[in-house]
Order: C-alpha cells, then structure tokens, then sequence
C-alpha cells in the first residue's frame, strides 16, 4: 500500500470510528481553551478537565485571572505536572492579553507565540479550534501514530507536522488532528500496540510482522 493509499485508509476508518470528535479540554471560551491547552503539556485532559472546572468558574477572561494573581492560580492547579511555572505562565500570558490584544485572544500564529508559554502546538490547537483555520498540531499520539502509519519518518515533531499537511487534505486538519489523537488515546496506545496489534496497523500493514519503534517526540 502506496503512502497515499494509506492516507485515504486512514481517514475513511477514523471517521467510522470519530465521525464528530468533540475538543478533548473543557472550556467556555477562547481564553479559556488557550489556558488550558498551556495547562496541559506533560499532563492528561482528564486531570487539567478535572483541575480547570473550579478555575475557570471565577477566572473565565484574562482580567479575572489577573485579578486571582499568581498564587492562587497555583493553589488551582498544584496538582499538574510544572504547576508552578503553569501558574506563572497563566497569568503573564493574561496580563499581556490584556496589554497588548484588548483582552482578546488574537487569531494568528505570531501574536499567539509571542505570549508566555504558548508555544507552535498550543497555537496551533488554537488556531484550528477556536478560529477554525486549517493547522496540524502534533501532540505526542500523532507523533508516534503518525510513524506506525508509514506518514512520516518521526526525525522530529516540526517534520511529522510538515508530512502530515503534506499528505492530507488541508480540510481534513483540524478533524484529523482530533480523531488520531482519540484512536492514539484508546486503540494504538503506546503500550498497548506496537504497530501490529490494532485494526489500522493491522489494515495499513497486514504483512508486518515485527514490533514497530516509533521516535518519541
């Protein structure tokens, strides 16, 4: 099966199994949305979803969060991985908002990037999630599917990301980058499947027989 052919398997199983993927990180509105994205590196949805629900109640906009101050953002969110840094983050990124885009959450790559802890994945989910523009954010499960899968050689994430927009239509971005993430998350986890075992490795690659090594990210 050509690298093509694969892609157009890919996507005609993942909208079988995610037809309408929801956004993984409970949220009200953009600013909420970008912070918990920033919250969530080296920590799972679950744990940020379950921490964010009594943050955001009283800190849904950047001039409530500044108000809340750094300290007590910590004692919200002490339970992440860098939590102290988060809560640093949280509120540089809220008072440059404030400063410099009315409050606002801008919709481009380059404002995004230029705030505290916002880095290319964490605008990119922005970008295609809350603006609805085309972008391929390349978390951890993509990464590794996405070299189970024959899409890229995994050399790094900025090159994962360049095959991917690549291979699939611009249109399929954003609902692509969901559906991966979700079919990563419950059936070609990193434990659990070595390239061999589910149904999409299994579909892709019939003839493959040893354990598949993905590059970590």
């Amino acid at each position: 099966m050509q690298k093509k052919e694969r892609a157009i398997t890919i996507m005609g199983e993942l909208d079988k199994f995610y037809p309408n993927p929801p956004i993984p990180l409970n949220h009200t509105n953009a600013f909420t949305l970008l912070v918990a994205v920033v919250l969530s590196a080296q920590s799972t949805d679950k744990k940020v979803n379950e921490l964010t629900s009594s943050l955001f109640k009283i800190a849904d906009t950047p001039e409530k969060m500044v108000k809340l101050g750094k300290d007590k953002i910590y004692t919200h969110i002490k339970q992440l991985g860098l939590s102290k840094q988060k809560s640093i983050n949280t509120y540089n990124l809220s008072r440059k908002l404030i400063k410099d885009f009315g409050g606002k959450v801008p919709n481009n790559f380059s404002d995004l990037e230029s705030l505290p802890g916002v880095g290319h994945k964490t605008s990119s989910v922005v970008m295609s999630q809350v603006f609805n523009i085309p972008a391929f954010p390349v978390d951890t499960h993509i990464h590794r599917l996405a070299q189970r899968w024959g899409l890229t050689n995994g050399k790094s994430v900025v090159r994962t990301e360049e095959d991917l927009k690549k291979i699939f239509p611009i249109s399929k971005w954003n609902k692509l980058h969901l559906q991966i993430i979700f079919y990563g998350r419950e059936y070609c986890t990193a434990r659990g499947c070595d390239g061999t075992k589910c149904l999409m490795c299994r579909k892709l690659y019939p003839n493959r027989k040893r354990k598949y090594i993905a590059k970590k990210a």
